[in-house]
């Protein structure tokens, strides 16, 4: 993707974000404003790097849950909470820490298939988290390994002062493809509920894996 489309994404979801968070203020009881916030939050965290990232998820986590309190029937709710889950478990190291994560977005993804029985995204997102404990060892041993190369690969050479090195970006650019997974089949998709009561415009396509 290249960046006229990732500045269009931004606005959009800093956009709806700013729109959900002034419904809810005008209304504390609105659950689908709620939910829009959080979905929004999640989108936008994938703009972020590290701990601002982390910190983004985090928040958009207690804006679904408490969304969940309001109204505990609203699937697209527990959806997006499925996949704030998948992204918290995708961003640690401990494989017991990341199924926990793992099993709390399947029990998310779970009831909403029985809200919504015929809506195939939730179906889907339930098999794919079956496969993301596997998939999380996985990358976690690419990004170990290639931490080791770099490692190595620094101790042999280093950069002059003020050069910089692409391969910290690089693996920067790695470390968040991981949290890129928690996409499934589009979280644009997900939140398409924020063109409605809180923006005209429809999303940008989702965000590819790479």
């Amino acid at each position: 993707m290249d960046g006229g489309e990732d500045m269009q994404r931004l606005m959009f979801f800093e956009q709806a974000r700013e729109q959900a968070q002034r419904a809810y203020e005008r209304d504390g009881t609105d659950a689908a404003a709620l939910t829009r916030w959080g979905g929004a939050l999640l989108e936008l965290a994938h703009f972020r790097q590290g701990d601002e990232a982390r910190d983004m998820i985090k928040e958009a986590v207690n804006k679904l849950e408490t969304a969940l309190k309001l109204d505990d029937s609203r699937s697209e709710t527990l959806w997006c909470l499925g996949n704030a889950y998948t992204s918290e478990g995708f961003l640690v190291s401990s494989s017991q820490t990341a199924k926990d994560f793992f099993r709390k977005a399947s029990g998310c993804f779970e009831k909403a298939s029985e809200l919504d029985p015929d809506n195939d995204v939730y179906h889907k997102a339930v098999e794919m988290t079956k496969k993301a404990p596997e998939l999380h060892a996985q990358l976690h041993a690419q990004m170990r390994a290639q931490q080791e190369e770099e490692s190595a690969s620094a101790a042999a050479f280093r950069m002059p002062d003020g050069g910089g090195d692409s391969r910290k970006s690089q693996s920067t650019d790695f470390w968040w493809d991981i949290a890129g997974w928690v996409t499934l089949i589009g979280l644009g998709m997900g939140v398409m509920a924020l063109s409605k009561n809180g923006s005209a415009a429809v999303p940008p396509p989702p965000m590819p894996l790479k």
